[in-house]
């Protein structure tokens, strides 16, 4: 059986895990860790640009295929019209 308990705690700057109170378990023993965080909002532009290098969810858009669109296609959008 499985059971699931809740924690707070903070990741310090080496990225270690650090709990604010013991563990209600005797150890050793082995666990599983889920861990819950705020998603940041504010991804720069160059987060993107090295996402799209390294992860593969992005090859899609090295296929020439994808390019569909010209400088010719759609309307100009010009600011304060």
């Amino acid at each position: 059986m499985t059971k699931a308990i809740e924690l707070a705690g903070v990741v310090d700057n080496q990225c270690h895990l650090h709990l604010h109170e013991q563990l209600p378990i005797m150890g050793p023993s082995e666990v599983d860790v889920i861990v819950l965080f705020a998603a940041r909002t504010d991804i720069d532009e160059s987060e993107w640009l090295k996402a799209k290098v390294v992860n593969p969810a992005f090859d899609f858009l090295t296929d020439p295929s994808e390019e569909i669109y010209t400088l010719v296609d759609g309307d100009p959008f010009h600011r304060g019209r």
